[in-house]
């Protein structure tokens, strides 16, 4: 069975910077992976779909996916500084739940967020045997993603 993913990771990423700088918001490399990894794990466990197909890795710091943090990765800790065009975006603009996960998430500066998903299930899960400081590319589940968030929802 092929499950369709609505967007890219890349196009979700966009969306986010987009929000940041239009509400005069900084967002730097780290705290866009955090808030990628809220939007999937949402996504799973309201709609029961993947947002998007690229996974998610279990990095030192947090949730990362290897591709965005490369596209990214020449703003280092500092804010980034892109424009997005809204057409770009169009399309996830007036998605609820993305709005709903920037308004809830997007706040946060990015060690929070790294604290919150290190309290997590779905990243605890996926560094099973690993030292705090040891690198990995483990892949957080989208099936414990999914369990977790849907458990919390319920909560």
């Amino acid at each position: 069975m092929i499950i369709k993913t609505p967007f890219s990771a890349s196009l979700v990423a966009k969306f986010f910077i987009w929000k940041a700088s239009t509400e005069g918001k900084t967002i730097t490399n780290k705290k866009l992976q955090k808030l990628l990894y809220y939007a999937q794990a949402w996504y799973l466990a309201l709609k029961d779909r993947p947002l998007f197909k690229e996974d998610i890795q279990a990095w030192v710091h947090g949730p990362a996916i290897p591709s965005i943090y490369d596209q990214y990765r020449k703003f280092g800790y500092e804010n980034i500084n892109v424009i997005i065009d809204p057409k770009e975006i169009a399309s996830l603009k007036t998605d609820d739940l993305l709005n709903e996960v920037w308004k809830v998430y997007g706040k946060f500066e990015a060690e929070y967020l790294e604290t919150l998903t290190h309290n997590e299930e779905p990243w605890q899960l996926a560094r099973e045997g690993l030292s705090a400081g040891d690198a990995s590319t483990n892949i957080i589940s989208k099936k414990e993603m999914k369990k977790y968030f849907k458990s919390l929802k319920h909560a």
